[in-house]
């Protein structure tokens, strides 16, 4: 697993000590010391990298910016933030974006690869679905309900006919997972396990920020199905929906 890491980081020493770590695993990286430096590589060639890692707190551009600026170009490359502020509002501003997970400094080095590791595997095994369904059949959908259709191999949504776009892996893995089973209620640490595949520490406000932001993506075509479970979690349940 040879991958090719944009490393956004204006602290060099952590930098370079990343690198290190990144060697012995294998992987390359290109290390861009601030915001508008960091978009400008991944726009010059988005498809040369695997995955990013991406500091909250940098010179000239924020993450929070780069963050949204990469998501306007590529709705799919597995972001990872990392902020030296241990703030729940930082946190879920930057899943809101659309960052994929998030490591709060000081972290061990061999945490972050784990993380790595593992949002890398989960996006491998979705290629794999995608490239072993090339020969699907256009009209069939891994699910359908009432009013919504989801294909995984196409990574396409319709409610009633009209398509949810731009949704980020994490947004998509949600829906998908819960709509699997409409009307089951899932706890936010059934939804960390099932879609980010690791134990994430009761970190459960990261699934609150990815559900907001799948509700609003929804939201734009009518699609009210992510309904709260006070006091349990969250449930897909578009049988109440009326055109």
């Amino acid at each position: 697993m040879g991958l090719k890491i944009l490393m956004v980081e204006d602290d060099n020493s952590v930098a370079e000590m990343m690198g290190m770590f990144f060697k012995k695993e294998g992987w390359s990286e290109d290390v861009a010391a601030d915001g508008i430096q960091a978009v400008d590589m991944f726009k010059k060639n988005p498809s040369k990298y695997d995955l990013i890692t991406l500091d909250l707190n940098l010179p000239k551009k924020d993450g929070i910016q780069v963050a949204k600026e990469v998501r306007a170009i590529s709705p799919t490359v597995p972001i990872i933030m990392l902020t030296a502020r241990d703030s729940e509002s930082d946190q879920v501003l930057g899943l809101g974006v659309g960052a994929d997970d998030y490591v709060t400094k000081p972290f061990s080095p061999l945490a972050l690869i784990a993380r790595i590791k593992a949002l890398h595997r989960r996006v491998m095994m979705e290629d794999d679905s995608s490239s072993s369904d090339s020969n699907e059949d256009k009209n069939d959908y891994d699910i359908e309900t009432a009013h919504l259709k989801i294909s995984k191999s196409r990574r396409e949504v319709l409610f009633d006919g009209r398509a949810v776009t731009n949704l980020t892996p994490k947004e998509f893995d949600l829906l998908f997972t819960m709509a699997q089973k409409p009307k089951q209620v899932f706890s936010r640490n059934q939804l960390l396990e099932l879609v980010w595949g690791y134990e994430y520490y009761g970190e459960e406000r990261t699934v609150d920020a990815h559900i907001k932001k799948l509700r609003q993506k929804l939201e734009k075509v009518g699609a009210d199905v992510i309904q709260t479970v006070w006091g349990v979690g969250y449930k897909f349940d578009d049988s109440q929906v009326t055109k």
